[in-house]
């Protein structure tokens, strides 16, 4: 679509702020009470600086590498990010990008579309699951993903119950009934090329959570499915133990900011794990995921797959992470917002500029591949980095 194109994904979000209605906007931005995490998650990327090399430049660099047993076109897989009202094909298109790009995908259990539907896109993708419903549910979740194609696991531990927002959290109805309908008109009004492109599509957004309905019962809503999960009992290490002895292929547990608990995912057997604090979702305060990297990377990065999810806006802070240890990053608002402004085009749009700015600041630091970055090619001030729990 002529003149959809942006160059950075700041231009994308600004684009995306002006088509999306203020509730829909402000449910991407999220973030929890005060918004300490979600900041320093982006802001601490500009505390880094680079050390270049001016000659000896290659004139080609492989950003190739494996992560979850895949090969994968670059070091940016799209994190898995619930319900995607901020356009009519939602994960689907998520999928379709991630296929034309060469990278993977995570789908989350609280997605609009069904892992049947994303996975008959022939796109890479790993199902998401949070610890809901006990046992026999996560059994029968995990087996319908299997039965689907998902290649790999991705259970998420970072997720409390947000006590509020400073700015105030956005209205989403449960159900878009017509009194929520009526409700949201002038908002929708406000913004007549997203509505327009529900009303093309022929449906409404969907709040409902395919991948969390019980076998032949209809899709709860998300906030069904969100008391569902408030009122399970939160996961013991053992019963982390006993979901990935269920699965037998790659299994990332997401959420860890901790070297023990790191040390801990270790001995329960997972392929990978993600330094993640939910995006600053979670609880407030929670160092950025990026000053945290080191001391985790340096703690188990021998034994297991370590990534990075959090903040990331650009292919340079991809390398800053790279050169920290991480083996990739995952990426969620980012994608969220160019879905937002051009559907799949505009997830390719988001991914094609972080290869861009992958590409542009390896040939700076003279390293002809991602797996040559070292810490050496980062610049942090001091007491930059955290080590918890060590």
């Amino acid at each position: 679509m002529a003149g959809t194109w942006f160059e950075t994904v700041a231009v994308a979000q600004r684009r995306a702020r002006r088509r999306l209605p203020a509730s829909v906007y402000g449910a991407l931005v999220a973030g929890s009470e005060k918004g300490l995490t979600s900041r320093d998650n982006v802001e601490s990327f500009d505390e880094l600086g680079f050390a270049p090399h001016v000659a000896g430049h290659h004139a080609t660099r492989d950003l190739t590498t494996i992560v979850l047993g895949q090969s994968l076109s670059m070091p940016v897989l799209l994190s898995p990010t619930g319900v995607q009202a901020v356009h009519p094909a939602g994960e689907v298109a998520v999928a379709r990008a991630a296929a034309s790009r060469g990278v993977a995908m995570g789908l989350s259990s609280f997605a609009s579309k069904s892992i049947e539907e994303v996975a008959a896109t022939d796109a890479r993708v790993y199902f998401q699951m949070y610890w809901s419903g006990g046992r026999d549910v996560m059994l029968q979740r995990l087996e319908r993903a299997a039965a689907a194609g998902a290649l790999g696991i991705i259970v998420t531990l970072d997720w409390s119950f947000s006590h509020g927002r400073d700015w105030g959290s956005p209205w989403i109805p449960e159900e878009i009934t017509l009194k929520n309908a009526l409700k949201l008109a002038p908002q929708a009004l406000s913004r007549p090329s997203w509505l327009w492109s529900f009303v093309r599509s022929g449906h409404l957004p969907d709040l409902t959570t395919p991948n969390m309905a019980a076998p032949g019962e209809a899709a709860p809503t998300f906030f069904g499915a969100y008391y569902e999960w408030m009122q399970t009992p939160p996961p013991s290490w053992e019963d982390v133990a006993w979901l990935r002895a269920q699965w037998d292929g790659p299994f990332m547990v997401k959420g860890v900011s901790r070297v023990d608990d790191a040390k801990r995912v270790v001995d329960l057997g997972a392929s990978a794990l993600s330094v993640s604090n939910h995006g600053g979702n979670n609880l407030d305060g929670t160092p950025a995921t990026i000053r945290v990297l080191p001391a985790i990377a340096d703690a188990v990065g021998a034994d297991i797959e370590v990534l990075l999810d959090g903040g990331v806006r650009r292919g340079s802070d991809v390398v800053k992470a790279l050169a920290l240890g991480a083996r990739a990053v995952m990426i969620g608002r980012a994608y969220l917002w160019g879905l937002a402004v051009n559907g799949q085009a505009g997830v390719e749009n988001v991914l094609d500029v972080l290869r861009g700015g992958i590409d542009s600041t390896l040939l700076a630091l003279g390293r002809s591949s991602t797996s040559e970055l070292t810490r050496e090619d980062v610049v942090a001030p001091p007491d930059f980095f955290r080590t918890l729990g060590a």
